[in-house]
């Protein structure tokens, strides 16, 4: 947790949109952000650390998540769900988002590393 803002992530591979032979792995991944803190605070950009098992490293950035810049009051959650295509079995991603406080100050709030894992892994 981060400045009262919590992230969980779930991520899941989709074999039925994947394509191993040719090095296509799909992954669905489903975030949850709770404000267990004490203000509101409005989410702004966010940044993707995304890095396949060969060490191949992708940044992703950009405002807000899936067209929305959710503001959450206290004891609110807002999830979503994005893709994530990976050329190898498995990787990793995490990253931050950029939240801005009420009285317009910003802070970054951490998204821990999590495993996107395919098949046979």
């Amino acid at each position: 947790m981060t400045h009262g803002i919590r992230i969980t992530v779930d991520p899941r591979y989709l074999p039925s949109h994947s394509d191993p032979d040719n090095g296509r792995y799909l992954f669905n991944y489903k975030v949850v952000m709770h404000n267990e803190g004490q203000s509101c605070a409005r989410l702004r950009s966010r940044k993707w650390i995304i890095v396949d098992s060969d060490g191949e490293r992708h940044e992703v950035q950009g405002l807000g998540v899936v067209g929305h810049h959710p503001n959450l009051s206290p004891g609110q959650h807002f999830e979503y769900s994005s893709f994530c295509p990976l050329q190898t079995a498995w990787g990793t991603m995490q990253g931050t988002y950029v939240m801005e406080r009420d009285d317009g100050s910003l802070f970054e709030v951490e998204i821990a590393r999590f495993f996107l894992i395919g098949p046979h892994q």
